[in-house]
């Protein structure tokens, strides 16, 4: 499930602008179809008249979308996964253009073998934005009913705090990954100018479909690449901080 609007406010439109004559988010759309494992990818975005432009490009993709609440992420979820009759998820931050397939399909399978409740990884370690979380929608839903606030941007951050939920970190992640100085979320200029340059060398060497190791190959033979938005990293997580942190009905949960 892939979340995104337009109405980002540190880089407005983020999600609409263009690499190479293709959007960021159809840069993204094309990443996740290379899962295995995906079922069915839905997009998920606001009610808004603004968003028209997101939903358009994904009818162009040609994959499944919902509208809903602008400022209540969890209910876009949650309302997403009920519409298209969806057990269980992988969510993709729409500002992630290198989420990787791998992890996902790892997830997946994961999830067939212990049956969690919600899974994410330890994101302190890894690449940033190449993974958010698994969840069950019926999990979802139980929270969903509990919550007591309406903006839930953050809210997957506080999962964790339930005791009731079967919460696992996601294994067998390969040691590769495990590069921390790589950014590679869209929050800032220096961040789009990142995924341009990486972009820019696989569409000149004409590798369509490119895994996150070989990006990663890429940007250790070019390292001056990931010092063009590394230092911003620690704007980013300041900025999480500030978060509004989910809060819900104790007699619910």
């Amino acid at each position: 499930m892939v979340c995104a609007r337009t109405g980002s406010t540190r880089l407005p439109n983020k999600m609409i602008m263009e690499i190479n004559g293709r959007t960021t988010i159809e840069h993204l759309i094309d990443r996740l179809k290379q899962s295995r494992y995906c079922d069915e990818i839905v997009f998920c975005t606001t009610q808004l008249e603004e968003d028209d432009v997101l939903a358009n490009i994904a009818e162009h993709a040609q994959v499944s979308c919902y509208r809903g609440s602008n400022e209540d992420k969890l209910d876009r979820w949650y309302k997403a996964a009920l519409q298209f009759d969806i057990d269980y998820f992988v969510n993709v931050d729409g500002d992630d253009l290198f989420c990787e397939p791998e992890l996902i399909d790892l997830a997946f399978s994961q999830h067939n073998n212990t049956n969690h409740d919600f899974v994410k990884c330890d994101e302190s370690k890894l690449v940033a934005g190449i993974f958010t979380f698994g969840i069950k929608t019926d999990i979802l839903g139980t929270i969903w009913k509990a919550k007591t606030t309406t903006d839930t941007e953050g809210s997957w951050l506080s999962f964790h705090k339930l005791e009731f939920l079967r919460a696992e970190l996601l294994q067998n992640i390969p040691e590769i990954y495990y590069r921390p100085e790589i950014r590679a979320t869209l929050d800032y200029e220096e961040d789009f100018l990142f995924f341009k340059t990486v972009i820019d060398y696989f569409d000149k060497v004409q590798l369509t479909h490119y895994s996150l190791r070989d990006i990663i190959l890429f940007l250790d033979k070019n390292l001056s690449v990931i010092s063009i938005n590394s230092f911003r990293h620690n704007d980013f997580l300041e900025n999480q901080k500030k978060s509004k942190r989910l809060t819900w009905n104790e007699k619910l949960v």
